[in-house]
């Protein structure tokens, strides 16, 4: 089975109501109804929009979106924006919605289970969800992997393709790249020779597996180099340290050794971000 489908709570768990069918339902003018703000989707495929559309035509909204009160009469969309936005293509001047008083942090989570169970979320937009989710709850990863039902490595995996250089992400997000074949370059510390090896991924055609031996050659061959310049190089045990931190962390870690000591270099990429870290780091908080 699919992991992204053996979610842990799901809609039903968080508003059971709301995903009975005909539920309360009521015909709500669209020109009322706000997007998500919290809504971890970004890309909307526009041909598959035209096509729920055409539906909707046909048959109308069969299963009723998901709304909060935003304040007035105004309401914001929780759930079912595809079929929001199709409704407005559609030109349905009315939707049937289920009305439900949910706070900010249970329309985050709501908008996050809806899209990962139809798997509509690109790897970005999904570890941006995860991340958000930890921040926003103060979750460690363990706690955040029981809520949505995947691993805890699945989630660390995920989150951490966020500390790859903007170029790279913008082509997982594009289509260029999957996350299978970015995630190797994990392993390259340099953001300039991660950009150049993800060029070589998309113009030569290479598989997830194929990268990982691409990077896996490279990283060997610069490992040997390095020993022959400089005899203090870490031997594979630090390496393994610091990809476990990185796991652990969810962002980009590099330890440095010197003689005696060393430096731990902990990356983050915004306030939210280092709260977060703190968090993980100090989970009684500064003392």
């Amino acid at each position: 089975m699919n992991e992204k489908r053996r979610l842990g709570r799901g809609l039903g768990a968080l508003i059971p109501e709301a995903t009975e069918s005909g539920s309360e339902a009521h015909e709500i003018p669209v020109e009322r109804i706000k997007p998500n703000p919290f809504q971890p989707r970004t890309n909307f495929d526009e041909t598959k929009l035209k096509e729920l559309a055409e539906s909707i035509r046909e048959h109308g909204v069969v299963q009723a979106v998901i709304v909060t009160p935003a304040g007035g009469n105004e309401y914001f969309l929780v759930a079912g924006e595809r079929r929001y936005r199709a409704a407005i293509i559609a030109g349905l001047a009315r939707i049937p919605a289920v009305v439900r008083d949910l706070d900010q942090s249970a329309m985050l989570e709501i908008a996050l289970i809806e899209n990962l169970q139809r798997e509509d979320l690109n790897p970005i937009e999904e570890a941006t969800a995860y991340r958000r989710l930890m921040e926003e709850f103060t979750l460690t990863q363990e706690e955040l992997a029981r809520r949505v039902g995947r691993s805890r490595s699945a989630i660390a995996n995920t989150v951490r393709l966020l500390s790859l250089p903007q170029p790279v992400i913008a082509a997982v997000i594009r289509g260029d790249l999957s996350a299978g074949q970015a995630r190797p370059l994990l392993a390259v510390p340099d953001e300039q020779q991660q950009q150049r090896l993800a060029m070589q991924i998309i113009t030569k055609g290479l598989s997830a597996r194929d990268a990982e031996k691409m990077v896996g050659n490279l990283t060997r061959g610069e490992k040997k180099i390095s020993a022959v310049e400089a005899p203090g190089t870490p031997d594979p045990l630090w390496t393994e340290l610091q990809s476990s931190l990185q796991r652990r962390l969810g962002t980009k870690v590099k330890i440095n050794r010197a003689q005696k000591g060393g430096l731990i270099e902990i990356h983050f990429y915004s306030d939210d971000d280092l709260d977060r870290l703190v968090s993980l780091i100090l989970p009684g908080g500064i003392a």
